[in-house]
């Protein structure tokens, strides 16, 4: 497996390399700031490429956005993004960009070479790897109402959509005119981030979206 390694502490990133190389990896080149990890990855195309979070010159965000880079311009590329912090935004960003070879851990878990080497290989696999304690904050998240931004004349329509009524079938029910039901239908949509797609039956996605806001709420 060629790996390329990105991490600014000289120390922190070749206790990494140390470990990779232990653990059978080839490490093909290693890189102290952004730049230097595109070019890098430009030249040497690895297989996965290991990156700190937080790099020069701002020690902000250079490090997730090289990882998003990476994953425009290379797509057969895994990346595997290493953290001082538990960051979940910074997780939930690249899986909601590519939801499969992207790996979020904290640095506290690759001391062990068989436990790093057994996530990069996932990732090359087509897996996506997230540490433990970011789940563990994720999951302790309130979850958001899908509903909350709708009325409750249009939680009204929308409860009936899931019922699978037809728009006038809603209209008799409410008492409404047929074109009152599907001006509420036109507001439900978008409120609840459904959109005009190919293949894409809108009315079934607003009823389920229905059903699982009915559940958070109840939970």
């Amino acid at each position: 497996m060629r790996v390329v390694v990105a991490e600014d502490s000289l120390l922190t990133r070749e206790g990494i390399v140390r470990v990779l190389e232990r653990a059978g990896a080839d490490v093909v080149a290693e890189a102290g700031d952004a730049r230097a990890l595109l070019a890098a990855v430009a030249q040497r195309l690895p297989d996965v490429a290991v990156i700190d979070v937080r790099m020069p010159p701002t020690h902000s965000t250079e490090g997730i956005e090289a990882a998003r880079r990476i994953l425009d311009e290379h797509p057969q590329i895994s990346v595997l993004v290493l953290s001082q912090h538990i960051e979940p935004v910074y997780a939930l960003t690249l899986l909601e960009e590519r939801p499969h070879g992207v790996g979020y851990l904290l640095k506290e878990r690759v001391s062990e070479g068989a436990v790093l080497l057994d996530c990069l290989e996932r990732l090359t696999a087509g897996e996506s790897v997230l540490d433990p304690a970011i789940v563990q904050s994720l999951l302790a998240r309130p979850r958001r109402d899908p509903l909350g931004p709708l009325t409750d004349r249009e939680r009204e329509v929308l409860a009936l959509v899931a019922e699978g009524l037809s728009n006038r079938a809603i209209a008799e029910r409410l008492w409404l005119a047929e074109r009152t039901v599907e001006a509420h239908m036109a507001r439900i949509l978008p409120k609840l981030g459904i959109l005009d797609g190919e293949g894409l039956h809108r009315r079934v996605v607003a009823a389920l979206a229905y059903v699982d806001g009915t559940r958070t709420r109840d939970a």
